[in-house]
């Protein structure tokens, strides 16, 4: 199969689909695999390195879009991209295509057959733990005094406590921002709703300043927090929120909220979208930090990870082709988002109140 990986054209987006070595193994396996020009070079790999794994280089999008059939991505479909999509393309990339709905209409308009990345990683993305470490980094950062922050050291010195902070949600994204505040002598309140979760991190971090809680007593420790981080992913279906906007005025004064997941209006109510050339908003006196792609600030490490964790599956859509895969494949499935313009992702239709085909329907009719 011809397979593109496109360069991304996100602000202050470095990652790429995949790595030299990822591209040597598809093209040992008799796939040819066009890479736009400076694809990697953000992630510390060069067209020349391409070019030795047996790539062929496109100088420009159009020439990329026009060669593959296979479009293989980390971030969305974005407006510059929209008129390269053609009936034949399989795009295989992060959608999360409920809550942007002019990219759902161009993919549904352009008849591609269409799969989210994000809903295919058995256990979890890969770069969520990334996510979580950087947010983590970040939520210290924003707690300088002259960030705006409370002014409160991460470690204990001087008989002044450590800053507290709230991390919301015991996931990979979580348990990667403990791996960021626990050794720095953050004091950390872990919550989760599950009980697996908060008994995991418990013998984790034995002996270590972090206390464990059910979700339901967040109120108990929210408004002492110097950072509060949420790594819940919020459903979009829902309306309630676990920081809502009312409890804002009530926070620590100069506190911040990271919002790793980043669901508008999800688990915290006052959340929106930012980007690293502007991450950060105030709302009722309290900064956001909302960047929704986070681990595209350590390009290097997180395109490694996430070529790793596409690669298996793209082998499969362009040995068997997409449906063929999709069918054997259960979490390909999950993922597929619309063929030949029918919506068939369950959450983009409930969100966007759409009508849509249960993969298990289009599914049984191939």
């Amino acid at each position: 199969m011809k397979i593109g990986v496109a360069r991304e054209i996100k602000p202050q987006e470095g990652r790429v689909a995949l790595l030299p070595r990822h591209v040597r193994i598809l093209v040992n396996k008799g796939h040819q695999v066009f890479v736009e020009k400076d694809a990697g070079l953000l992630s510390s790999a060069d067209d020349a390195e391409y070019v030795e794994a047996g790539a062929v280089i496109c100088d420009t999008p159009e020439d990329l879009y026009g060669n593959a059939r296979l479009i293989v991505k980390v971030k969305e479909i974005l407006e510059p991209e929209f008129g390269y999509l053609r009936p034949d393309h399989i795009v295989f990339t992060n959608i999360h295509a409920a809550l942007d709905k002019k990219q759902l209409d161009v993919l549904l308009a352009s008849k591609c057959f269409a799969i989210s990345a994000e809903n295919t990683h058995e256990f979890g993305s890969p770069n969520c733990a990334l996510a979580g470490e950087v947010g983590a980094f970040e939520a210290v950062r924003m707690t300088l005094a002259p960030n705006g922050g409370t002014g409160r050291h991460f470690m204990s010195h001087f008989g002044e406590a450590s800053a507290k902070a709230v991390v919301m949600g015991l996931g990979n994204v979580g348990r990667g921002a403990l791996r960021t505040l626990v050794p720095l002598g953050v004091e950390v309140v872990a919550l989760d709703i599950w009980e697996g979760a908060r008994k995991s991190v418990m013998m984790e971090y034995h002996g270590s300043k972090v206390t464990v809680a059910d979700i339901s007593q967040l109120k108990d420790y929210v408004y002492d927090a110097d950072m509060i981080i949420n790594c819940v992913l919020w459903p979009k279906e829902r309306n309630d929120h676990l920081i809502s906007r009312k409890m804002l005025g009530k926070l620590k004064k100069n506190a911040c909220i990271v919002d790793i997941s980043c669901d508008t209006g999800g688990a915290v109510e006052t959340s929106r979208a930012t980007s690293w050339e502007d991450p950060v908003y105030t709302v009722d006196g309290i900064r956001h930090f909302c960047v929704d792609n986070i681990p595209g600030s350590v390009p290097v490490t997180a395109s490694a990870g996430y070529g790793e964790a596409l690669l298996p599956k793209i082998i499969e859509i362009a040995e068997k082709g997409a449906v063929q895969a999709v069918k054997e494949n259960k979490w390909l499935a999950r993922g597929l988002t619309c063929v030949d313009g029918e919506l068939i992702l369950q959450e983009a239709g409930i969100y966007q109140k759409r009508d849509y085909t249960p993969v298990e329907e289009w599914l049984a009719r191939q």
